[in-house]
């Protein structure tokens, strides 16, 4: 997974599987972070719930975690405020690219 650092945080990329049997991180896809989450794709739903479950698979306040691109996407940029490269590598048990600037 690609991730770049930013005076803002950490950004990565997340491909969300919306309306699963659970929510859960499995794996990687193509360079973003797979997220199957049980929320369904309607009223940004499904998107809450992405950024809910980064902010706890990550220990940081939900407020430290912003969408950035991709609202009515399954492809999105997130940001984690406080969050080191190695940390979401740990949580996400995915290897992590760390890349200066912005997402790309």
């Amino acid at each position: 997974m690609e991730a770049w650092t930013t005076d803002g945080g950490l950004l990565f990329r997340i491909h969300v599987q919306p309306r699963a049997s659970c929510n859960e991180a499995v794996g990687l896809f193509g360079r973003s972070l797979r997220l199957r989450v049980a929320a369904p794709p309607q009223d940004g739903r499904a998107t809450e719930a992405c950024l809910a479950f980064i902010a706890r698979a990550l220990g940081v306040p939900r407020q430290r975690v912003a969408l950035v691109a991709g609202s009515a996407s399954r492809s999105k940029v997130v940001r984690v405020q406080g969050a080191a490269p190695e940390a979401v590598a740990r949580a996400f048990a995915v290897p992590v690219r760390v890349r200066e600037g912005a997402a790309q």
